[in-house]
């Protein structure tokens, strides 16, 4: 078979056929009104709602807790994702699992990933397993069985408005051809920088849902206006 036969023969990726969602990042909100952001951003048409939970160890910064994710709840329906920047995601998991439909781990942080993977799946909740840009594909190649989202970092997290790295396209491509070779539905999500500059790129790679903070937040015209940008952007 040529090699042409063969890339004409691949699978398309498992979710190749759904237009890429949007998740807004609230780390960057008031959180003197925190409700109220969540319903704003719900209103301007994001997909999902992404918390960034941060605890001044495995990033420098200190975000919040479950407590205050529980309490957003009422003010919207979206899907919400807990992405724990934290040393110890194990001691973590089952509060924010009560509340969130996706609980996204790092594996820098993660003695045993498989293990951990597994205990957010035992509460009810997507299992998410982020990558920071130093980290290889290869740590999750072995337990992609268990990852609901593959989350590859575009920035170092931690701070929000860095500058994407493009450099991290082609390890998006790989996690694409990862995933379709293991006959998974893993998603890909990306997470920094993200703007209506860099999301051609980055869903070109096999991204399907994008996290963007300052690109909604602090736009110029209000969220719903960053929301239609990106939409736009991503139709091309």
């Amino acid at each position: 078979m040529s090699g042409a036969e063969q890339t004409a023969s691949r699978p398309s990726h498992p979710t190749s056929d759904e237009a890429p969602q949007i998740a807004a990042s609230v780390l960057g909100a008031d959180y003197a009104r925190f409700g109220e952001e969540v319903t704003e951003l719900d209103e301007a048409g994001v997909d999902r709602i992404h918390f960034d939970i941060m605890d001044g160890h495995f990033v420098p910064d200190i975000t919040f807790g479950a407590d205050v994710v529980t309490r957003c709840r009422d003010h919207s329906a979206l899907g919400f994702e807990a992405h724990l920047m934290v040393a110890n995601p194990d001691d973590r998991i089952e509060e924010f699992a009560q509340i969130c439909e996706t609980v996204i781990v790092h594996v820098e942080t993660c003695t045993h990933l498989h293990r951990t993977l597994g205990m957010v799946r035992s509460y009810g909740a997507r299992a998410g397993a982020a990558l920071n840009p130093s980290t290889p594909l290869s740590v999750v190649a072995n337990v992609l069985d268990q990852v609901d989202l593959l989350l590859v970092m575009t920035v170092n997290p931690g701070f929000g408005g860095q500058d994407y790295l493009a450099t991290m396209e082609p390890k998006i491509a790989a996690a694409w051809d990862m995933i379709v070779d293991a006959g998974v539905e893993t998603v890909i999500e990306v997470d920094g920088g993200i703007s209506s500059e860099t999301v051609a790129g980055a869903v070109a790679a096999g991204a399907r849902r994008l996290v963007a903070g300052s690109a909604i937040l602090s736009h110029q015209d209000g969220r719903k206006a960053g929301v239609t940008a990106l939409r736009e952007a991503l139709r091309g």
